[in-house]
């Protein structure tokens, strides 16, 4: 360290990109006994799932005809059975004032499609008589391959392999894979590679026009890439630390 330079001046931040799994409770209407009741029966059913959960509450769903949300209350309700809210997304400008009372995080309504969350119930079961293990499966499985368009709105996972898309992926759509994702096409939408922690998989395009590029949980969206010099070009996406690199195939 120079004699100028003083220990404010070494950083003590990083701000890093991460995709988290994020609860939406969305309300269908403004009835805190109602809730209260029913989430003590998915408690009741799946425990586990309701310990310490991050939630978003999704307000922007309510009849218009629904009065004033209690939002101190709403979140005591959802505390009560282990939910823990992190911010609102809500429309209305009494909801979004009543949360900015209380400093609470408000989110913009969602055009996204998101899709039922149903804990499974966990059910005691008399242990088994000893049998012999079963064989071990694969840690790798069959490529999956995928010949038509995907369209926008549509999401497709290949499980412990890789994704082959042979075709154009629209804006909206969604493709996950363990292993590494293949475009042979326009890919306009989103392309998640390893998303179970692969730090070693990569994402191959012959046209890189996407809405975000994620491997192992770090991403980078279109705001980004459009200033890359190979937007719009083949590339290979690759993760070194945590940092996505780009390079032309």
């Amino acid at each position: 360290m120079s004699q100028t330079q003083t220990p404010d001046q070494d950083p003590v931040f990083q701000l890093k990109g991460s995709m988290l799994a994020i609860t939406v409770l969305e309300l269908a209407r403004n009835n805190l006994e109602g809730l209260d009741r029913q989430l003590a029966a998915k408690v009741a059913q799946a425990p586990n799932f309701f310990s310490n959960t991050p939630l978003v509450l999704a307000l922007d769903k309510l009849p218009a005809g629904e009065g004033a949300v209690d939002l101190p209350g709403l979140m005591r309700v959802c505390r009560h059975h282990g939910l823990r809210t992190l911010a609102i997304r809500a429309s209305r400008i009494e909801d979004i004032a009543a949360a900015i009372a209380i400093d609470l995080p408000v989110l913009p309504p969602s055009g996204a499609r998101e899709r039922p969350l149903e804990p499974e119930p966990e059910v005691k079961k008399p242990e088994p008589a000893p049998a012999p293990p079963p064989p071990p499966e694969p840690s790798i499985r069959p490529t999956k391959i995928i010949t038509t368009p995907v369209r926008g709105g549509q999401q497709i996972y290949a499980q412990g392999g890789d994704l082959v898309v042979v075709s154009s992926v629209s804006p909206g759509a969604e493709l996950l894979a363990d292993g590494n994702i293949h475009v042979y096409g326009a890919m306009r939408g989103r392309a998640l590679a390893g998303i179970k922690g692969n730090t070693r998989a990569r994402i191959f395009c012959q046209q890189l026009t996407a809405e975000m590029v994620s491997i192992a949980g770090q991403y980078k969206v279109s705001e980004d890439l459009r200033r890359d010099p190979l937007w719009g070009a083949g590339v290979q996406v690759s993760l070194s630390g945590d940092v996505l690199n780009i390079t032309r195939l």
